[in-house]
């Protein structure tokens, strides 16, 4: 969810999206967040490269409007179920805002997991 606050959210995003489509979202995804300062688009090419990518396929689909489509349709839905920011979590359709620690995610995993008639992890019996 690229924050319309960051210049440089959007065009990260697409960058994403163009190394998705050549399986290589989470490498991309990491090589984004190790280099937080280096967010042009010749930076983002040269992650391709890095990470072997087809460049021209990458450049081309990161030029792609579907991409940029795709991105404000999660947008407009993450607005309607009132996500505003990241991080932002939803636990069989229960909201969880922000960053938040391990108890606040096993809480509400553990009464859902009661709901269902399930166990509970005993590593998540008492979390603290």
């Amino acid at each position: 969810m690229p924050l319309s606050f960051h210049q440089n959210a959007m065009p990260a995003a697409l960058a994403a999206m163009a190394a998705n489509e050549q399986g290589k979202f989470w490498q991309y995804h990491d090589k984004l967040f190790a280099n937080q300062q280096k967010l042009s688009r010749d930076d983002f090419i040269k992650h391709a490269k890095d990470l072997n990518l087809d460049v021209a396929q990458f450049t081309k689909s990161m030029d792609d409007a579907k991409f940029k489509t795709q991105i404000q349709a999660d947008i407009a839905e993450a607005g309607k179920l009132g996500v505003t920011g990241t991080p932002a979590f939803f636990v069989n359709g229960h909201f969880l805002n922000g960053a938040q620690p391990f108890p606040a995610f096993a809480k509400m995993i553990n009464a859902e997991l009661q709901k269902a008639g399930k166990p509970i992890p005993a590593a998540a019996q008492n979390p603290t």
